[in-house]
């Protein structure tokens, strides 16, 4: 997710069946993300029909070429799976394909999980309609939780359907169309139930990786320094949310009474929101991250800023022991198999090599 990246909250028929499937609200839940999902398929046509097709735009058509030659590297370059995803586009109507909800309570930055039979137990819960998201969310609310419903440009379904380019992503820029296509390919080659925190910085390694690569081969200039660019934007930002994020641990971690600690949060955050503004002013008024500001802030916010990142230095250390992708994959998949605990602690080594 990333602020915009869902693993498969899709069920097979079957998966309707199992235990914990059982109660109204459950199967209703279920249905909406079978229905949407296959939906989904049915809308997506080979990229070659579109390429074909006198009415596909020029813009889209080259979007379309750009993709192609992604995913040909990917498969040639990064040993990321050849299979049909990414071969097929689909028009949406709407400006995301899901909507996550995350929700954390009024003093913890540790978010509430779901559990699903295929993605395991997951920070977020995913719904076609946004409507029906913010619908959860209010319950969630009234449950005394802080919540964040946010739009989500792509998913992957873990290889059990072909997943679709689609036109919530599809324009893009060229380097983050490629980020975004390795991301999801890399969990495609390894996924462990229920540890987020591991599939989102793995693949946030995979896609960073695989970036610099892919930016070697275009030496293509202007491309690599619109890239330096978002990428110089995109860290400022990480470490803005890193800050204050450690700021309201600090907080909730504190002896004071609830009361003195939610008057400091709400400091915190007025905080976060004014440096983010003198961000604004250094990037020259870029505003790509004001959506992240469009509701009002909670620790649901910033409750999974840490997924995506913070095991990615002991997966760039595992990387620089590996002959290749290939054979860093295969480093990957051994850790997957280790218990979580005995996972987490060859992480850690790995993290102190880094340093």
């Amino acid at each position: 997710m990333g602020g915009r990246r869902l693993e498969s909250i899709v069920l097979i028929a079957g998966c309707l069946f199992v235990a914990g499937c059982s109660s109204l609200g459950s199967l209703g839940y279920y249905a909406q993300a079978a229905h949407g999902e296959f939906s989904l398929l049915a809308q997506a046509r080979p990229i070659d029909d579109w390429l074909a097709d006198p009415a596909t735009s020029e813009r889209l058509r080259a979007k379309l070429q750009t993709v192609r030659e992604i995913r040909r590297f990917a498969v040639e370059q990064l040993s990321l799976p050849d299979n049909g995803s990414y071969k097929n586009y689909a028009q949406l109507q709407r400006p995301f394909v899901v909507w996550s909800v995350v929700a954390a309570p009024a003093l913890s930055l540790q978010a509430k999980q779901w559990c699903f039979p295929i993605a395991g137990c997951v920070d977020y819960r995913g719904y076609y309609s946004q409507q029906d998201a913010q619908d959860y969310a209010d319950g969630l609310v009234g449950q005394g939780y802080d919540v964040q419903v946010l739009g989500v440009p792509a998913y992957s379904t873990l290889g059990w359907f072909n997943d679709p380019v689609m036109s919530t992503f599809i324009n893009y820029p060229d380097g983050e169309l490629a980020r975004l296509i390795f991301h999801e390919l890399g969990h495609q080659v390894v996924y462990v139930k229920g540890d987020s925190q591991f599939n989102e910085s793995y693949a946030t390694t995979v896609e960073e990786l695989g970036l610099e690569r892919w930016l070697q081969a275009r030496h293509d200039d202007k491309l690599t320094q619109a890239y330096r660019v978002f990428a110089a934007r995109k860290e400022d930002f990480l470490e803005l949310l890193l800050k204050y994020r450690s700021q309201l641990e600090a907080d909730y971690q504190s002896n004071a009474g609830d009361a003195d600690k939610l008057q400091r949060k709400a400091a915190i955050f007025d905080a976060l929101r004014a440096e983010y503004r003198q961000l604004k002013v250094r990037w020259g008024g870029f505003s790509g991250y004001d959506r992240w500001f469009a509701m009002p802030l909670s620790n649901a916010h910033l409750a999974l800023v840490g997924t995506y990142h913070d095991r990615v230095p002991a997966f760039r250390a595992l990387f620089r022991q590996s002959r290749d992708f290939a054979d860093f994959f295969e480093r990957v998949k051994a850790l997957a198999k280790l218990d979580k605990p005995e996972r987490d602690e060859q992480l850690d080594r790995l993290q102190a090599a880094a340093k």
